[in-house]
């Protein structure tokens, strides 16, 4: 029997998928743990203008395939009327059928605005933009009324090391604010010791908002450990860090000390000496983190600015990645294990861009388990390029197959947009069909309560007590 596309069993293949979706995960908050909203937009409630900007402002997901549609950069990032770029991306959802995208697109007219039955095409378009934009501007439509309608309990924003966390302290202190938002401590820019003069002037920033001049490797590491400490006092607990691949090339305090003043003279420095810069950065915030019983993240396999023309006219996140195929396991196995053998290992949660890995992080993982927390180290969710159908199924099955499913921390949504919530949705009717198709196969017994609580746990509750943060 043929199915009306995106009903209320969407992606549900079967009876004990629609029970374990319906009753047990669709009703779930959402912790999102990793996201890049901007943090001034939730402190001041931001009221979004129209559909344009609250969709296709900064998301660089649909700027790839407008452009594969053959649309110019104009529509994309430039100057074009919001209505022009709206009406290009309009043109481009019939052409993309195949991609979450696609789904995504309907999902979220459908939730939160409630225009079901209706798909984005040329002849939508007006109508959609029209209804759309006159809800946006009503007070449920602002920022933290999206967030309150889709019962999101804690956003975790990506900032760096020298950010002031005003906006976040903004927040804390505003009693009406149901949600909360916290800070993760993202240190890329500190480890970027090849960028030349753009490092020596992020050193100036980052001195600054640590009260202190940094003038050799201890000052940098000192700098870093006041601002982690500002940060848990602000409520982080998750550290993030963006790699094209792990690094562990240890080195003694002279070799860091020369790497750090070569630098800071505007010398260039070599590829292995920015290898052991990194890698003494990355056992410090190791350190740190397990010190203050904080969560790192490691995001692998991301090969960035492909494009150098683009990224001369545009800079970085603006959709010009790709996945990565550098080495991953022994660097990976020794830093891990540089950090174990001390008792130093933090929560840590591992992500890749290439599926080819899934194996190794999940074994990697499993030789660092230790009894002291359920899942200590995570495969993260299926991410970026990845988090599709076939991605998302490979990824929980890959993990049940050599791993703990049921301690699986779950979804994030990785976004910008206040709009992208109903990727949770989306992860959990996946997950739900995953497990119901087992208890149909005769894979898994058919005790609702049993893997209702799985799927609630992963939903939810497991990365409520995984990131140890008080959530109401």
């Amino acid at each position: 029997m043929s199915r009306q596309f995106l009903d209320n069993d969407f992606m549900l293949q079967n009876e004990a998928a629609r029970i374990l979706y319906h009753e047990y995960a669709e009703g779930m908050p959402i912790f999102d743990f990793h996201c890049h909203l901007p943090p001034e937009q939730v402190a001041n409630n931001k009221q979004f203008k129209n559909l344009t900007e609250i969709w296709l402002y900064g998301d660089h997901y649909k700027w790839r395939v407008m452009r594969a549609n053959g649309y110019e950069e104009k529509y994309c990032t430039g100057d074009v009327s919001d209505w022009d770029k709206f009406a290009a991306w309009a043109d481009t959802v019939p052409r993309i059928i195949g991609n979450p995208l696609y789904h995504w697109t309907h999902m979220e007219l459908k939730d939160p605005f409630g225009i079901a039955g209706k798909v984005l095409n040329p002849g939508t378009a007006e109508g959609i933009y029209k209804q759309v934009n006159e809800m946006l501007g009503q007070e449920k439509f602002r920022a933290r009324g999206i967030m309150d309608h889709f019962k999101v309990k804690a956003v975790c924003t990506t900032d760096d090391p020298a950010d002031s966390l005003e906006y976040h302290q903004q927040v804390a202190a505003d009693q009406t604010f149901k949600s909360k938002m916290l800070p993760a401590f993202r240190p890329d820019r500190a480890m970027a010791v090849d960028t030349g003069a753009a490092w020596i002037e992020y050193l100036e920033r980052l001195g600054a908002s640590a009260n202190m001049t940094i003038s050799s490797f201890n000052d940098l590491l000192e700098a870093l450990e006041k601002r982690h400490e500002f940060f848990h006092s602000m409520g982080g607990r998750v550290s993030d860090h963006a790699l094209l691949v792990p690094v562990y090339s240890p080195a003694s305090d002279s070799e860091l000390e020369a790497v750090f003043r070569k630098a800071k003279d505007g010398t260039a420095v070599s590829p292995d000496e920015a290898d052991k810069f990194r890698t003494a950065l990355m056992l410090h915030f190791g350190r740190m983190n397990a010190k203050r019983g904080w969560v790192m993240q490691l995001h692998l396999s991301s090969l960035r600015n492909n494009n150098s023309r683009m990224f001369a006219k545009l800079g970085p996140d603006v959709g010009f990645d790709a996945v990565a195929d550098g080495e991953v396991g022994a660097p990976l196995s020794r830093f891990l294990d540089a950090l174990d053998v001390t008792g130093e290992l933090p929560k840590t949660i591992l992500y890749t861009l290439n599926q080819r890995d899934n194996d190794l992080l999940i074994t990697i993982g499993g030789c660092f388990q230790d009894g002291s927390v359920p899942g200590k180290v995570q495969f993260g969710s299926a991410w970026w390029y990845a988090d599709h159908e076939d991605g998302m199924s490979k990824q929980m099955k890959d993990l049940a197959n050599m791993g703990v499913l049921s301690r699986f921390v779950g979804m994030l949504t990785d976004s910008r947009s206040f709009l992208s919530y109903p990727r949770h949705d989306y992860f959990r009717r996946i997950l739900c069909n995953i497990v119901g198709t087992w208890v149909e196969e005769g894979k898994a017994p058919r005790d609702m309560d049993l893997l209702g609580k799985m799927v609630a746990d992963i939903s939810f509750n497991n990365a409520k007590e995984y990131f140890g943060i008080n959530i109401e």
